[in-house]
């Protein structure tokens, strides 16, 4: 090698090797994005904790699990008034997957996760009312800023965007909401507990949300989730619940409904 071809590799080590000696940040290759598992529950009204496995501290997007304070909202505000009304029809400019292009209530919108339905509730709402709903809530991150340069935030936030929430928070939502304590009316408390779908779990009650969506942005992150939270009973016994799994493995069904499935037949094994 000629002597002039050494210098730019010669001057490359010395660089290295002084940001080296005074500490400097050197850039590493990003490296590959984990599966992520937490289950977590707890007692509903003391909140010991019962059972937790896995990382409940990092926070993803609640997907459509925010039905849960959505409801709260939507009933305190007076845009939601029962169980069955308002009775919106679809329209095409709603761009809907085919199965959500019917008639929705507001059990139908629980049930079948209706995501129209939610932007709806948003938009009679208004930017200002919902930013305020949300921060009052101090749900998760209450950035529903939307993505960034989109001004998308009132019918986009909550869905692989600037809102996030993790099992932890989760939980702590769902304690608040069984004991009454967030900052919304008495029937608003009343109807959003009554429109969540049940299901049952050996000699368990349970009433939850699934919440599913594909991650990241432009490609950089190959994983989806997969949520279910809510509360259970059995005799005076009540349980909060939240379960999430994040991963590039494809299911067969919507990662969220897999999540549920899994456990609800895993619980009655978890707390006897």
């Amino acid at each position: 090698m000629r002597q002039i071809d050494r210098l730019p590799f010669v001057f490359a080590i010395v660089l290295f090797l002084l940001a080296w000696l005074l500490g400097f940040p050197m850039r590493a290759q990003s490296a590959p994005l984990g599966d992520i598992e937490c289950t977590l529950i707890q007692d509903a009204a003391s909140g010991d904790t019962l059972y937790r496995d896995g990382a409940c501290d990092q926070r993803f997007s609640p997907a459509s699990t925010f039905k849960l304070p959505l409801a709260l909202i939507g009933f305190d505000a007076g845009i939601l008034a029962d169980e069955h009304a308002p009775n919106w029809d679809y329209k095409p400019e709603f761009n809907a997957v085919k199965r959500d292009r019917k008639t929705v209530d507001p059990t139908i919108w629980e049930r079948d996760s209706v995501l129209w339905y939610s932007r709806e509730i948003t938009r009679r709402l208004g930017a200002e009312r919902f930013d305020g709903y949300v921060s009052k809530f101090g749900y998760g991150n209450a950035d529903v800023t939307g993505d960034a340069g989109k001004n998308d935030g009132l019918t986009h936030s909550w869905v692989n965007s600037s809102l996030e929430i993790s099992p932890v928070e989760q939980t702590a939502f769902l304690r608040r909401l069984l004991a009454g304590k967030m900052p919304v009316s008495a029937k608003a408390h009343q109807m959003a507990e009554a429109i969540v779908p049940s299901f049952q779990a050996g000699n368990w009650a349970v009433q939850g949300k699934t919440g599913s969506t594909r991650l990241g942005n432009g490609g950089k992150d190959m994983r989806s989730l997969g949520w279910f939270v809510g509360w259970a009973e059995k005799g005076e016994r009540r349980i909060v619940f939240a379960r999430l799994v994040v991963g590039t493995n494809r299911t067969d069904m919507p990662k969220g409904l897999k999540t549920r499935a899994a456990f609800l037949k895993e619980l009655p094994g978890l707390i006897k």
